[in-house]
């Protein structure tokens, strides 16, 4: 269940938000005049989203390439390396 805490709340409650962003991993919605305006994480959460979501990039990168015909076989780019590493 999401936590949706008004934005007075962040200047008043700073620590409270900040420990449950912490212990919980979890966002804290904040809202502005009844409506939602921020999304509230502990630094190491969003580092976990971000790094989630450039994998999922990565991995759609790849399947877009192997539909497209843009892929070679894992020997063939080995060998290329070994080769240009020998020079």
């Amino acid at each position: 269940m999401p936590v949706i805490r008004p934005s007075a709340d962040l200047r008043n409650n700073y620590g409270e938000i900040s420990e449950f962003c912490h212990q919980h991993q979890e966002p804290v919605f904040i809202t502005k005049n009844g409506k939602g305006d921020l999304a509230v994480m502990s630094i190491e959460t969003y580092e976990q989203l971000a790094g989630r979501y450039e994998l999922y990039r990565l991995l759609e990168e790849g399947l877009r390439a192997e539909r497209e015909g843009r892929t070679q076989p894992a020997d063939d780019v080995i060998a290329e390396v070994r080769a240009s590493l020998a020079k």
